[in-house]
Order: structure tokens, then C-alpha cells, then sequence
């Protein structure tokens, strides 16, 4: 009896818990980028970035008190850090269809319930060589939020290709993974959420694709695009993140209070705790990877910092979105089977959606030596192709 009353006692306090977290105060406000583009003007290379804060709240409007942008810049080969580059920058953004200058003081803005800014920010470069010298800005911003829920530090980062709009040669590396087939790895640019997904591994694919391959994508590049990573700064982690993180293997994405804080809030801390007890009971026979199961692939598709290429290696990487519909949609234009996949150097392969269930086991066998590699090799593309007979 006093077993159950405890095991009751815990499943009142877990759910009061997750209550608590899902409905205390937090801002609304989402920072979503929109598109950029390069020109040339009075002798000076600019580089043009639109963006979006949209407020999501019904009810609450919600103050931008301060915001400041970072640049870091990235070359092209193995993403090599760059410094000291001068240029000058412009901030504006859009009220009512009117275009306001603000000399690069951010004054306090009141965003409205279910309203959004525009906000254009301009970088001239003065050098006439900087398109050699560098490949990718990253564009930070960093901002607070205020109201009803208190003051909120927030951290976005953006990454701009400064070669994304030109036609670049493609690349492949072909290699043989057994007597009946070849992987076919595709080169690309570093990718980021300016590039849309379907239209970029199109992009990439059109040219090479040959009938009957099966072209496969890293989960990680794909949720790139989507915008589906985070800093940890925007994170607020609570007592049961540090808690429950410890009960993990030092090298599991959910083994930090921010990686486990992000799946927190996804499915809260009631889910988490019984699938912890029951995967422990199940270990205590011999079976593993029941927690996984419990809590759904979400669990198993974060990525914490580290575990992906420069810059992203400061950002928690989540599971795509609509992997399905991705999958159909590209099929349907390269007239392939697609499939996105989380495959590692352990051998571990899963298919987490395809256009054709039928190619699943053909990837799971040959996917298992992980050719489009860890990510520096910059080929999250990979089509596996039949060998000629």
C-alpha cells in the first residue's frame, strides 16, 4: 500500500510539474529569417539580410527592449575562422509599410499580440576583395524580450552563403560499398535556413541522378534548413533537467540539463521519469533502447552542441519536421526513391522517412559504413546506385 500511495504521490507531483513548466509565463516572440541578397553600390559590396520577429501570443504584447548583431566569418575551406574585416553597419525596419532608419540604436519596441516586425540589416564591406577573402557570415543576434513573463536573453544565429546565389560546379565522390552497389556522396556548399530544403537538394541532385538510385540525406543538414536548432542561451533549464540528465551515458545528447531541458519541453517530465523507470527495469533483463522507444524519436534526434560542423557545433540540433512530406515532394520532381536518415561511424543506421518504404532494408545494409561522413566532408547528400551489370 505505501508502494502505491508513493508511486501516486510522484505521478500528482510529475503532472502539477509539467503543468507548471507548459503554463508559466514565457515570451511568445520568434525571430525568423527571410531572405538576403548581395549587391554592389557607391564602390561598396553590401549584403542585404531581411528578418522577422513575429509575436505568437493571442493576448500579450511584448516589448524588443535591446537587439544587437554579431558577425563572425567563416572561409570556405574546413570553415576556417576569419577576423578584421571592416565594414559598416545599417539597421532599419518596417511600420506600417514605412522604411525607419535607426542609425544603430535599437530603441524600445512594443510588439503587438499576433503582429511581427520587419527588420533589414546592411553590412558594407569597404574591401573590394572580401567576396576572396571570406565564404559564410554568421550572423548573430542577440535580444531581449520584455514583459508579463520578466526579461529574456535571447541568442539567434543565421548563416549566409555568399556564393549561394552563383551556379557552382558539382562535386561527387564515388565509392564502392559492396559487389552490388556504389555510394554516390554530393558535395555542398555549408547550408543553412536560407536554403529551402527541396529546392537545394534539387539543386544539387538534378544533374546526377541517374534511375533507379535512392538518394539519401542526413537528418542533421535537413533540420539545418528547417531552422530547427537553438542556442542553449534560449534555453531555461530547470532543477528536473539537471536531474534527470544525469542518468544518462556522458556522451548522450540528453547527458546536459539543456539537451534534456529541450526534451522537457517537448514531452514533459512525467513521460521522461516513467520511461526512465521502465527502460531500467527492462535493462535489468537484458533490454536496451526501451526509454527511446517510450519517448519517441524526438528523444533520439537531438543533437547537442558539438555534434555537428562549425558553426553549428554551439547550437542544440532538433528532428526534422515533415520528413515525409520532404521525401515525397523531392521524388516526386527527381522521379527516385528518397529517404532521410541518422546514420553514425558505429554502424548505426535509421531510417527515419522515406518515399518508398521498400528501400529501407537496402539503405540499412548499406548505409552501415556511413559514406557521407561525419559532416567536415560536407556531403550530407549520398545517393546509393545499383552497380552496372
Amino acid at each position: 500500500m505505501l508502494f502505491l500511495n508513493t508511486l501516486l504521490f510522484l505521478l500528482i507531483f510529475l503532472i502539477l510539474s509539467d503543468l507548471y513548466i507548459k503554463n508559466s509565463p514565457k515570451t511568445k516572440l520568434v525571430l525568423v529569417p527571410i531572405k538576403y541578397k548581395i549587391k554592389k553600390k557607391d564602390g561598396l559590396n553590401e549584403v542585404i539580410i531581411d528578418l522577422k520577429i513575429t509575436n505568437k501570443s493571442n493576448t500579450k504584447e511584448t516589448m524588443v527592449n535591446n537587439i544587437n548583431f554579431e558577425l563572425d566569418f567563416f572561409k570556405s575551406k574546413g570553415n576556417e575562422y576569419c577576423q578584421n574585416l571592416n565594414y559598416q553597419q545599417e539597421i532599419y525596419i518596417y511600420e506600417k509599410n514605412k522604411e525607419k532608419n535607426l542609425n544603430n540604436y535599437w530603441p524600445t519596441t512594443i510588439i503587438k499580440s499576433n503582429s511581427e516586425l520587419c527588420i533589414r540589416v546592411i553590412y558594407k564591406f569597404n574591401n573590394n576583395n572580401f567576396r576572396n577573402k571570406i565564404k559564410y557570415i554568421w550572423l548573430k543576434v542577440f535580444w531581449e524580450n520584455y514583459g508579463h513573463f520578466g526579461i529574456s536573453q535571447k541568442k539567434d544565429c543565421f548563416l549566409v552563403n555568399l556564393d549561394g546565389p552563383k551556379q557552382r560546379p558539382k562535386e561527387v565522390l564515388e565509392n564502392p560499398i559492396n559487389n552490388k552497389y556504389n555510394a554516390i556522396a554530393i558535395k555542398t556548399d555549408l547550408l543553412g535556413c536560407f536554403d529551402n530544403p527541396v529546392n537545394t537538394v534539387i539543386k544539387y541532385c538534378k544533374e546526377i541522378v541517374e534511375e533507379n538510385d535512392i538518394l539519401t540525406i542526413g537528418e542533421s543538414p535537413l533540420s539545418i534548413m528547417q531552422s530547427r536548432y537553438i542556442a542553449p542561451q534560449n534555453l531555461e533549464y530547470s532543477l528536473f533537467s539537471k536531474a534527470l540528465c544525469y542518468f544518462f551515458h556522458p556522451t548522450s545528447s540528453l547527458a546536459t540539463a539543456c539537451g534534456m531541458q529541450l526534451l522537457i519541453n517537448k514531452i514533459g517530465v512525467t513521460r521522461i521519469t516513467f520511461a526512465l523507470i521502465i527502460g531500467f527495469l527492462f535493462k535489468l533483463i537484458g533490454i536496451k533502447g526501451i526509454f527511446y522507444r517510450l519517448t519517441g524519436a524526438e528523444s533520439s534526434l537531438i543533437d547537442d552542441i558539438s555534434g555537428t560542423v562549425t558553426p553549428y557545433d554551439k547550437s542544440i540540433v532538433m528532428g526534422p519536421l515533415n520528413a515525409d512530406l520532404f521525401c515525397k515532394e523531392v521524388s516526386k520532381y527527381l522521379n527516385i526513391d528518397v529517404a532521410v536518415v541518422d546514420v553514425n561511424d558505429l554502424g548505426a543506421v535509421k531510417v527515419l522517412a522515406s518515399s518508398n518504404k521498400k528501400v529501407n532494408k537496402i539503405l540499412k545494409r548499406n548505409l552501415i559504413s556511413n559514406p557521407a561522413g561525419n559532416g567536415d566532408e560536407k556531403t550530407p547528400i549520398v545517393l546509393i546506385r545499383e552497380k552496372s551489370k
